[in-house]
């Protein structure tokens, strides 16, 4: 009898798994944790990361060079203007104000609606509304001067704490500790705190404090937050180019894409209302102007009802109006806490039409409305609305009646 047949079965290569920035790329492996913790060795640290951030600096509009003090003004603009807005959207507003309002006393004299407009587009407009008022008590009580002190800072509105650390490191050399979401990513993965966010908030603020030099404070901060941005990015951090590669425990842990780690988010809850689009005779619209309080205020805009999550009654415009049309479709926003949906009513204003902020609609541009009702215009400006080729805001065509 023939002696059985072994079968020999090749095992085949297994395809290593996805790592958490999305590549199909096998796990780094850990090669030992750091003799000691970064805090041990803080100073040689902090110059480790101070020569990094000579070579490898940013060159940003607002910033003076390595070992020099910035303009304190520059810095707080810079700053406001940086709260939750990218450095790529903010430098064309900072040259613009800058060029516009050189100095804190030109600001503090600046028509609101020309400040406001020159704004338009960054959002979170309260941040203009208390950018204006700093500037005044500024120019009135300080002489011009932005105090050096982080609690003298944090009196003047809208500077918090982040803002006032910023302006007394940057701007006045005061070791002050400086911590935003680039800090923080940094601050987690170098520690290894795989604490979600934001309850990892106060630990990784006393990580960052007790690396921050008392010598060059201002540029340690700025260093921090470029490594953050630029090679502890969130996504696929660049390992090979930081300096403290061989002192970060995330790395050698394997974990550092990883982190920080962040609880769930909330579903935002969707509110719905609508906006009126209303002509008179000489395609001429209604606008508004919100109140100074609350979201978009003291900002240009058409007239709209509340924002409201519960289904809202038959919306009534604020003027008498005749040829109502709802227009097809509907305008969507996000905001930080909820996304909106505005429907968008057209109509003719009833002659005479009565007084009121009445704006060419085909030079909105100056206008310096926020995202929202750029969006709201740009949706009425595509309809479509009467049979004869007339529709609010826009003339009607050669040949029409």
């Amino acid at each position: 009898m023939a002696p059985p047949r072994v079968i020999r079965r090749t095992r085949q290569p297994r395809t290593p798994p996805a790592w958490p920035d999305g590549r199909n790329a096998a796990r780094p492996k850990p090669d030992g944790l750091p003799a000691a913790p970064i805090r041990e060795t803080a100073p040689e640290a902090a110059r480790e990361l101070l020569a990094w951030y000579d070579r490898c600096r940013r060159d940003l509009p607002w910033r003076a060079p390595p070992g020099a003090r910035a303009d304190p003004y520059a810095v707080w603009l810079s700053e406001t203007m940086l709260q939750q807005t990218t450095v790529a959207a903010v430098k064309g507003y900072f040259s613009r104000f800058l060029a516009a309002w050189p100095t804190v006393e030109a600001l503090a004299a600046a028509d609101p609606d020309a400040a406001m407009r020159a704004w338009a587009g960054l959002g979170y407009y309260a941040r203009a509304r208390n950018l204006l008022a700093c500037a005044r008590i500024v120019a009135a009580q300080h002489g011009g001067r932005f105090p050096a002190d982080e609690a003298a800072l944090r009196d003047l509105p809208g500077i918090g704490p982040y803002t006032a650390a910023a302006i007394s490191a940057i701007a006045f050399d005061r070791p002050a500790t400086v911590v935003d979401a680039n800090v923080e990513r940094v601050m987690a993965r170098l520690h290894a705190v795989e604490t979600p966010l934001p309850a990892a908030r106060a630990e990784l603020r006393a990580h960052a404090a007790a690396l921050t030099p008392g010598a060059r404070p201002g540029d340690y901060a700025q260093a921090a937050m470029d490594l953050g941005a630029t090679v502890c990015a969130p996504r696929r951090p660049n390992c090979p180019a930081c300096p403290w590669r061989a002192r970060c425990r995330g790395r050698a842990l394997g974990i550092a894409a990883s982190l920080p780690r962040r609880a769930p988010r909330r579903e935002r809850p969707l509110r719905r209302g609508t906006a009126f689009w209303i002509a008179r005779g000489d395609g001429a619209v209604l606008f508004a102007r919100r109140p100074a309080s609350g979201l978009l205020g003291g900002t240009l805009g058409l007239p709209t009802t509340e924002w409201t999550e519960a289904p809202a009654p038959r919306a009534e415009p604020p003027v008498a109006v005749r040829e109502w049309r709802d227009l097809p479709g509907a305008v969507t926003h996000g905001f930080t806490h909820f996304r909106l949906e505005l429907r968008v009513r057209a109509g003719l204003a009833r002659e005479p039409a009565p007084d009121g902020l009445w704006l060419a609609p085909d030079a909105v541009e100056t206008y310096g409305l926020p995202t929202l009702m750029r969006k709201v215009v740009a949706h009425a400006l595509r309809a479509d609305l009467f049979s004869d080729g007339r529709w609010p805001g826009r003339p009607a065509p050669p040949g029409s009646v």
